[in-house]
């Protein structure tokens, strides 16, 4: 019972917490560790300690997964250098620094211990750098540099630690420790192949949504485990099997089970990372306590602490900027620039793994207190120091997240390209098969829908009129409120079955969420500034040929063809051939498509302010 309750009030601390600081614009992680801290030196509160196998086993796979899921195997490949660099590389560097400063410090202790000590405190955790990354807005490219740093980093460390303690006892050898590390990770990306084949093998004959998603959740350990009992690394299974699985996942799963397994994994990920920096500020008073014994006493303990502290703080950006500067010698295209790395190089924030890796740490050690101490010193110090700064550090060196209208822009472009492919699927259907002519209209209005909803996104940010999708938005809300209004009626006199009342709620319930999800993207492109590569041209001759502005024929407002027509445009495009401005394909009378269908003139533009992109409506790309 005594655990029922604790979990309980853990949880809510996280949920309270959270969702106060997403309406206080705070980090959550960073509050979290601070009130766990505060909390621990409450005397009625009892010592908090958690058991490595705890978080080795119970927290990291499942969050491990959960990052691996959301993780591009497209951009794991294109960015695999950087990312080996500093998951392998620099943990390398960073053990070694910190165990030469902790082996200069503290006489007692052993190389052998200090360097697991260097192990312990050297990867940046997969939870705490893109937590924070994300909250502030972080370019794209670092975050995914990050994400895949972090996710194999664990695997360096643990075989770090591992060897150093056991070196601390008896001989290891240059041949041992290469032999460990080829066998953590070619056993580890084995065994992960080999459980994503097993999974991949029973998700396609298990089309029911809740099989499915009970599998996932099995996933985690079914490679991780394996992985363990061989000596391999079950980060490297786990993340492994994550990421193929995502990627396969829009062949091999139904569309019922991608939603819920995306959602239910989103509340995993989200219960388990809070609730991890919550515990690292519950275990403070514990971990003073012990360190309090150590002859070395609080102020020799304190130096130590902070010159590790300071180590891999130092280490880190030292390690990216000369990576940096060297592919600038060499003219790599990959290299990340000096201003990325630098932001790169100060979003290494340690988590609750460097706590549970030091309790790894033999309980006969030299020092063991002192050594448990300073890896919480570092984890606190990290988050504290970098998870507050980081974002004025981007902001200094002038780097933003994406743009919300750069991603609006390519959205457009995207759905285009699938609508396009979808109508062409509809035209050869339509030709083999006799299909009523009203479902192939309504069918192409449905798609056309879609692709102008998009293109609406970019409009002008201060116009007063109503486009026709937030027509479509706001008028079908109210339809669904009305329509649950009377099928709750309909409920509360007893005239309608639990099971057929709960299939047409959850059918009212995925729509809404749907314009709901539309609505907050187009709120998001509202609030920013297009900005948009005029270099962007996807190999497109038409776009290259083009110019990127003519001077129009018409400098009167709005579409000179509505208005001769009495009609009310949406958006403006220019023709960047003969410099006509005609409305959008929102608009009623759709007069820039007309005139480049009669004038075969292939590439317009954006008219409206702040927006700087083209479009060829041959190719059906942006420019």
């Amino acid at each position: 019972m005594e655990f029922a309750e604790a979990a309980l009030a853990l949880v809510a601390v996280v949920v309270a917490v959270t969702a106060g600081c997403r309406r206080l614009n705070l980090s959550a992680p960073l509050v979290l560790t601070a009130i766990g801290a505060a909390a621990s030196f409450v005397p009625a509160m009892p010592d908090v300690h958690v058991e490595p196998h705890v978080v080795l086993l119970g927290f990291l796979p499942p969050l491990l997964y959960a990052a691996a899921i959301n993780t591009s195997l497209i951009d794991l490949g294109r960015e695999r250098r950087q990312i080996i660099g500093l998951s392998v590389f620099l943990v390398l560097a960073t053990a070694f620094a910190v165990g030469l400063v902790t082996w200069g410090l503290i006489a007692a202790v052993p190389f052998a211990i200090a360097l697991a000590l260097g192990g312990v405190v050297a990867p940046p955790d997969a939870v705490a750098a893109t937590a924070v990354a994300r909250r502030i807005g972080l370019p794209r490219r670092i975050v995914s540099i990050l994400e895949g740093e972090s996710l194999f980093n664990d695997a360096t460390a643990l075989v770090i630690v591992s060897l150093a303690i056991e070196a601390a006892t008896h001989e290891v050898t240059g041949l041992d420790v290469l032999l460990s590390f080829l066998r953590s990770a070619v056993g580890g990306v084995l065994i992960g192949f080999v459980a994503y084949k097993l999974i991949r093998l029973m998700r396609r004959r298990l089309t029911d949504t809740l099989a499915n998603v009970a599998m996932s959740f099995m996933a985690p350990w079914v490679a991780y485990i394996p992985a363990e009992l061989v000596h391999s690394s079950g980060v490297v299974a786990t993340v492994v099997a994550g990421v193929l699985l995502a990627h396969t996942a829009p062949t091999d799963q139904t569309a019922s089970s991608r939603v819920a397994e995306r959602m239910n994994w989103a509340t995993i990920q989200f219960i388990l990372e809070n609730l991890v920096f919550l515990l690292i500020g519950l275990q403070a008073r514990t971990i003073l306590d012990e360190m309090r014994d150590s002859p070395l006493g609080l102020g020799h303990s304190l130096v130590v602490a902070l010159a590790v502290l300071a180590t891999v703080m130092i280490v880190r950006p030292i390690w990216l900027l000369s990576w940096a500067w060297i592919g600038r010698i060499r003219g790599s295209q990959q290299s990340l620039s000096l201003r990325e790395s630098a932001v790169a190089s100060w979003a290494g924030m340690r988590g609750v793994v460097t706590l549970a890796a030091a309790s790894l740490l033999p309980l006969d050690a030299p020092e063991r207190g002192v050594l448990v101490f300073t890896a919480l010193v570092v984890t606190v110090g990290t988050l504290v120091l970098q998870g507050f700064t980081l974002g004025k550090v981007a902001r200094a060196l002038d780097l933003r997240g994406p743009d919300p209208r750069e991603d609006a822009l390519q959205f457009a472009q995207m759905l285009q390209m699938a609508v396009t492919a979808g109508n062409n699927r509809l035209d050869q259907i339509a030709a083999q098969e006799d299909v009523p002519e009203g479902v192939v209209v309504a069918l192409r209005a449905q798609s056309e829908r879609r692709t102008n909803m998009a293109w609406e996104r970019l409009g002008n940010n201060h116009t007063d009129e109503v486009t026709p999708a937030e027509q479509y938005r706001r008028l079908r809300e109210s339809m669904l409120e009305a329509e649950r209004t009377k099928v709750l009626k309909l409920r509360d006199k007893g005239v309608i079955d639990h099971e057929v009342m709960s299939q047409i709620l959850e059918s009212l319930d995925i729509e809404e969420s749907m314009i709901a999800r539309t609505s907050e993207r187009n709120q998001a492109v509202r609030d920013s500034l297009l900005l948009t590569p005029e270099s962007r041209q996807f190999g497109c001759e038409h776009l290259r040929a083009a110019p990127s502005y003519v001077e129009p024929l018409t400098h009167d407002e709005g579409c000179p063809d509505c208005t001769r027509e009495g009609l009310t445009p949406v958006h403006l495009r220019l023709c960047l051939i003969c410099g006509y401005v005609g409305c959008c394909d929102s608009s009623e009378g759709k007069h820039m498509s007309k005139h480049q269908a009669a004038a075969a003139h292939p590439v317009m533009r954006s008219f409206e302010p702040g927006e700087a992109w083209r479009w060829c409506a041959v190719d059906e790309v942006l420019g």
